[in-house]
């Protein structure tokens, strides 16, 4: 694959920025995680809307106009022949040879860099089995960072709490981890929304409560009401109430729809994914291949 780097295309053996990034050196950057399906680019405006909020949040400048961001997603998919794909985007500080966290010209220092990686979708979705048997998740001790310190909306580069809860996951051999706030309700799990099924009524943890507002949550909350008429409510979860579900998911760019059958070892309903889940991933799976912007 060739990756976007400033206007250019270069090998992916090549292909590498200054070790004076700020990027780099103290993660001082957002980045965005995009689908493209069947030639089109699914619900790019709203990724690119969060990312120019998330650089607004930390004071980052985006050198160029959402339009042009929008034409270098669709040429670098061209260039590497993908029409279905995953796309990395990524919004880096810029370099600086002094290397101060608090050097008083940080915010002169060279533009931010702009970085495209683009690859096949096959190595990040989950098998088909995993989609029709469900998965395993445990909770994670690791908390998700307070919203009063840096908010869960803010995609940035510095990731280290996620990845924390996401190693916890690998240990304990399932697929994810939910994370808890400093409250002890749950926001999601390491890179993904969570959404539980109740007495016909779909809950979701709140943005407000320390959730990251997805894009995918946001398709499939859409979905839900306009599709399938069922109520959606955004409220604080416990765990207590995914052990107690009728139906839980989770949800993401990359995995889309992912049934979740067991919970720290306790079995969700019939441990089986049931007819709500079932439905959205059939919904959300026609919708993603009929509508985006076109990769021409």
């Amino acid at each position: 694959m060739k990756i976007y780097i400033n206007g250019q295309f270069i090998e992916e053996k090549d292909a590498k920025i200054s070790i004076f990034d700020h990027g780099m050196l103290y993660g001082y950057g957002i980045f965005e995680n995009i689908r493209a399906y069947n030639g089109r680019v699914f619900r790019l405006k709203e990724h690119l809307d969060r990312l120019w909020a998330s650089a607004k949040a930390i004071n980052l400048t985006i050198p160029v106009m959402q339009i042009d961001i929008e034409k270098a997603i669709i040429e670098t998919l061209l260039v590497n022949k993908l029409s279905d794909g995953y796309v990395k985007l990524i919004i880096t500080r810029g370099s600086d040879s002094n290397i101060e966290l608090d050097n008083k010209e940080q915010y002169t220092i060279a533009p931010s860099s702009i970085i495209i990686i683009t690859s096949t979708i096959s190595s990040l979705l989950y098998s088909e089995g995993i989609y029709e048997k469900g998965i395993d998740i445990i909770t994670a001790s690791v908390r998700r960072t307070k919203q009063d310190s840096l908010s869960p909306n803010i995609k940035s580069l510095n990731y280290l709490n996620n990845i924390l809860a996401k190693n916890e996951a690998i240990r304990y051999r399932v697929m994810e981890a939910i994370m808890l706030n400093a409250e002890g309700y749950v926001v999601g799990c390491s890179k993904a929304n969570i959404f539980i099924l109740k007495n016909d009524i779909l809950y979701t943890p709140s943005g407000s409560e320390g959730a990251l507002v997805g894009i995918t949550r946001d398709t499939v909350i859409e979905l839900a009401k306009n599709k399938l008429k069922i109520p959606v409510k955004e409220e604080r979860i416990s765990i207590y109430n995914i052990y107690n579900a009728d139906e839980c998911f989770l949800t993401s760019t990359t995995s889309e729809i992912v049934p979740v059958v067991y919970a720290d070892s306790r079995k969700i309903a019939n441990g089986k994914p049931d007819k709500i889940t079932i439905r959205l991933m059939k919904e959300f799976r026609n919708l993603t291949r009929l509508t985006g912007i076109p990769i021409k």
